[in-house]
């Protein structure tokens, strides 16, 4: 698993490549630390290169959702594959996220 944190267009925005799987999901936060510093802006999550996502990653993305959320801002999903979308639509996620 691979993490990169950019700003794009205002945007804060972590991109994730490969497998977010229990082994990848510590490091996986850390790496994301920036997004849960920031206050009060607009976030996003880039899913393009995000292969698989278990139930630790996506404690992960609700965490950062409620952090955002709770301080004024907003985090978006970009551009989940098939495969996580339908992960998202299976367990409510997909009312709860914007993707």
């Amino acid at each position: 698993m691979n993490v990169e944190v950019k700003e794009i267009d205002g945007v804060l925005t972590g991109m994730l490549n490969g497998r977010l799987d229990t082994a990848a999901a510590e490091q996986c936060r850390e790496d994301l630390k920036p997004l849960f510093e920031t206050s009060g802006k607009a976030l996003a999550l880039d899913c393009t290169n995000l292969e698989f996502i278990s139930s630790s990653g996506l404690r992960i993305f609700l965490e950062l959702l409620k952090k955002a959320t709770r301080d004024g801002g907003s985090l978006k999903v970009l551009n989940p594959n098939d495969d996580v979308r339908n992960i998202f639509q299976l367990i409510g996620f997909a009312k709860r996220f914007s993707l």
